[in-house]
């Protein structure tokens, strides 16, 4: 292979099958099926949209100066919402956006109020230079995309405007599978402001297929609904901070299959920060190809314990520092690595030139490198 830490993959179109196949949702582009159902329902949801554009702004008037994660629990105990969803959505809703093309629709997060940089997914905008940012209270402005990353599918788009209300940042460190995590996002391009949908955190760290540039990797999993028009819209915790930006769903030939999939928002803090910094994003290069190592256990089953170096590429520098084939990598900075799936995820969170220590196994001696991260070529 040519270049970079991941397996060899190929790349055939998906098709629908019996067992759920993660594809991107995609900018919402509305079909013919929809078009006679928007019709026939005209005249009632104009009504619809003007009561929830009114109950949305009256909202926003009443929190503006008490939109925290901090007061999320006050919000339910004092009763003046009712349960925990409500209290996050109350939260979120002012901070998410809808992104609007000439032919399609999704999502987006605003990250900084101050400056009015927004993170969406690199498919939703596509190529556009520009796009239309719509607001939870429905005021639209122009956007200008400052930069897009095809490898974890983001992008940040910059709007001029007052009163804007930015996310608060969270972390994926310390939640654990079965915590709440509570989608909000525009699908569909229905008006009336951002659609809230409730679930948990169902896994960590998949491999999500067709990417724009190839696998998405490090991806949490939700069963929080979400659909077209939801790309690059929020995942929130049960406080109400970014967690995630929802990206892609599983779907069958039964449809929707409640696998959401989301990129963490410790990835989107490195390529948005990076993309507004400098117009685009660089991507940590450890310089191997590597497979699984599996070794077999005492009960006869085989457990993954490390990624086996298999060559040292070109410009390497992993192979500068002394590491070659047939070590075994077991951890960076301490984390512990078990798949070379694992291991790509792990890099995803570092940017080049990035010091790191590596871990790695060689004829039984357990060794640890510092190292400074190379720039993946694309």
């Amino acid at each position: 292979m040519h270049e970079t830490d991941q397996l060899p993959i190929d790349w055939p179109e998906p098709e629908p099958t019996l067992q759920p196949e993660p594809v991107l949702p995609a900018p919402y582009r509305p079909r013919p099926w929809f078009i006679p159902l928007v019709a026939g329902v005209l005249g009632a949801s104009l009504a619809v949209a003007a009561v929830l554009a009114f109950d949305l702004g009256r909202s926003n008037d009443t929190i503006t100066d008490r939109v925290t994660p901090q007061v999320v629990n006050q919000l339910v105990s004092s009763r003046n919402v009712q349960t925990q969803a409500a209290a996050v959505a109350l939260v979120v809703v002012p901070s998410v956006v809808t992104v609007e093309l000439p032919n399609a629709s999704g999502s987006g997060v605003i990250l900084d109020a101050d400056n009015g940089y927004i993170v969406t997914n690199q498919h939703v905008v596509e190529d556009a230079s520009t796009v239309n940012i719509i607001l939870s209270d429905g005021r639209s402005y122009e956007g200008d995309v400052l930069g897009t990353d095809a490898l974890t599918d983001l992008a940040v788009v910059q709007i001029v405007g007052d009163r804007l209300t930015a996310i608060q940042i969270g972390s994926t460190e310390e939640l654990i599978v079965g915590e709440s995590a509570i989608a909000v996002g525009n699908p569909l391009g229905l008006r009336g402001g951002p659609t809230v949908t409730v679930g948990v955190l169902s896994a960590f760290d998949r491999q999500v297929e067709g990417g724009t540039s190839g696998d998405l990797f490090g991806m949490l999993q939700t069963d929080a609904p979400f659909n077209r028009g939801s790309s690059g819209g929020a995942l929130v915790d049960s406080q109400g901070r970014l967690i995630g930006i929802t990206t892609a769903v599983g779907v069958s030939d039964l449809g929707a299959e409640g696998l959401g999939f989301a990129i963490p928002v410790e990835v989107v803090n490195r390529v948005a920060g990076e993309i507004i910094a400098n117009g685009s994003s660089g991507h940590a290069f450890l310089g191997i190809e590597g497979t699984t190592e599996l070794v077999d256990q005492a009960d006869g089953a085989k457990a993954p314990v490390g990624v086996g170096v298999s060559q040292i590429l070109d410009g390497s520098t992993a192979g500068a520092n002394g590491i070659r084939r047939g070590d075994v990598i077991t951890t960076i900075n301490n984390q512990p690595v078990t798949t070379m799936e694992g291991l790509i995820s792990i890099l995803r969170r570092f940017s080049p030139n990035d010091e790191i220590s590596v871990g790695y196994n060689r004829d039984g001696d357990a060794v640890t490198v510092v190292l400074r991260l190379g720039a993946r070529q694309s």
